[in-house]
């Protein structure tokens, strides 16, 4: 027999397996000899009370041999002959999107203007140590994206868009813990991820698909509507007829090409704001309700919305026991992000905070047409580069100076390793975002008690949410309405957000562009 069931414990308990099979037998009336197994489905964390519980989904076996979950198979086949699509981009959604296309019996080429993800992290440590930025080689660009340097959160709500759970899958299958398949908020670990990613890249070539770094995009050559071929900055042609482009929210080189090309795009209301770090103890303190956070419970998080002034605010990529990191894809801007490890060890928790901007937010800065957006974005990363002083050095502001409008006297200690400097976020932040963020910082603080405090450090600028720009697409067959054959992709088109609902994209893509190629052969 097999009871799905729902059980209740303390941290503690849930670590350990016999406390696991004494609470399934009195929630079964039974005797625990008859109880031979279980495997759990889905596992959470309810800290809404004073004591914080672990909820586990479990599938139980009684009186029967347990039946191990079916060993998945992603099915991948040589495609060294078959006919190809050039992918532009080795992040998430282009690394999924090949995968299934080889799953189909298509011949992925995918293109990436950085570099593979070992040699990344050259420039990642010449950008926290020496503030130097390399435009095609960062936290954005090279291979696996900006996810593989960003967290690994694999946490969406798009079921309704394709196979959240062949995903997670297909993530363990390339290395990841077995447990992303059952945490209700699964996370990898910006340590684990390079090591996934490659394995992915090296089952795609071993399956005769091919994956080309340091070849950045130039031209896509149009025959009329049709597209013949893709250029790349080192000289090189690619003929081709169909081109997923999944070149991620940073490209803006790729956005102004398409523009020039009349090659329609869209301004996108996006979000803006800064990165806000706190001791990571004080939101334990306020999300477990103790003074010391159990050792059996993982570090805490929050979730955080306001409406104030007529926009949403809203906490963003919160990275408990994480670090903030530079995320520039230019000399000149600053950008922050954040990440965490694995074990999310780290002293600090932070969260993006951004407020909603639209077009006419950026109408009123002077910024006109489909790339306003990008244009105002852009305004907001110099303005915060000067104000740091140069060198990726950050502004930053202790969060009730922040709403008190005064240069914080001193900064507490803070992840950021190219360092910050005190200022006024004030002259960094457009009006309105920043007169929304101080009202919201009240609103939060009254949500999470311990959040508004002086020893907490916003951090500017947070501006790389999603893309601010989209690449239109046929709500059925994903394709561009002007161009036969190209695939406006995940973040980098303005659709989806984030490690898998970009997988997911990706994926959809390939089966459409698999059912159209056979169909018309």
């Amino acid at each position: 027999m097999i009871k799905i069931i729902s059980i209740s414990l303390s941290p503690a308990e849930a670590a350990e397996e016999r406390s696991i099979k004494k609470a399934i037998s009195a929630e079964l009336a039974l005797s625990a000899k008859r109880i031979t197994g279980y495997n759990i489905q889905k596992r959470s964390i309810d800290a809404r009370a004073r004591q914080a519980k672990v909820i586990l989904q479990l599938e139980v076996f009684i009186d029967q041999k347990v039946q191990l979950p079916q060993a998945f198979d992603p099915q991948l086949r040589d495609v060294s002959h078959a006919p190809h699509v050039v992918i532009v981009g080795a992040g998430p959604a282009g690394l999924f999107a090949a995968l299934r296309l080889i799953n189909l019996g298509i011949k992925p080429i995918i293109i990436e203007r950085g570099k593979d993800v070992r040699s990344r992290r050259r420039d990642l440590a010449a950008m926290n140590k020496e503030g130097i930025v390399n435009p095609e080689s960062n936290y954005c660009f090279g291979e696996g994206g900006a996810g593989t340097y960003s967290d690994g959160k694999l946490y969406t709500r798009s079921t309704k868009r394709g196979n959240v759970q062949r995903i997670l899958q297909l993530f363990h299958h390339f290395g990841a813990e077995e447990n992303i398949l059952y945490e209700a908020h699964p996370h990898i670990g910006t340590n684990k991820l390079p090591q996934i990613i490659t394995a992915i890249r090296e089952q795609i070539i071993a399956c005769g698909a091919e994956v080309h770094f340091n070849k950045k995009l130039t031209d896509i050559v149009l025959d009329r509507d049709n597209i013949t071929a893709v250029k790349t900055a080192d000289g090189d042609t690619i003929a081709c007829s169909t081109v997923i482009l999944a070149t991620g929210h940073s490209a803006r080189d790729v956005f102004s090409l398409l523009h020039a090309k009349n090659i329609l795009v869209e301004a996108k209301p996006f979000a803006l704001g800064v990165r806000i770090e706190h001791p990571q103890q004080l939101i334990d303190q306020a999300q477990y309700h103790c003074s010391v956070r159990d050792a059996y419970l993982p570090p805490a998080s929050y979730s955080l919305v306001s409406q104030e002034q007529g926009r949403g605010v809203f906490s963003f990529c919160m990275c408990p026991g994480g670090i903030i990191a530079p995320a520039a894809t230019a000399p000149g801007e600053i950008v922050v992000n954040g990440w965490s490890p694995s074990k999310r060890n780290n002293p600090f928790a932070n969260s993006g905070t951004v407020v909603a901007v639209d077009e006419k937010d950026f109408v009123a800065y002077g910024f006109t047409g489909p790339l306003a957006g990008m244009y105002y974005q852009q305004m907001v990363e110099q303005k915060a580069f000067k104000v740091g002083g140069g060198n990726l050095v950050a502004p930053a502001q202790r969060m009730i100076d922040f709403t008190e409008d005064k240069i914080s006297s001193t900064l507490p200690a803070c992840s950021y390793l190219p360092g910050v400097a005190t200022a006024s976020i004030r002259d960094v932040l457009p009006a309105e975002v920043h007169a929304a963020l101080k009202k919201a910082m009240h609103s939060f603080g009254k949500k999470m008690k311990g959040y508004y405090t002086n020893d907490a450090l916003l951090v500017a600028t947070e501006s790389r949410t999603s893309s601010p720009v989209r690449i239109p697409r046929d709500k059925e067959t994903l394709q561009h309405p002007q161009i036969n054959g190209l695939y406006p992709c995940a973040e980098g088109a303005g659709y989806a957000g984030g490690i898998v609902s970009a997988a997911i994209d990706g994926e959809r893509i390939a089966e459409l562009i698999a059912a159209k190629m056979f169909m018309s052969a």
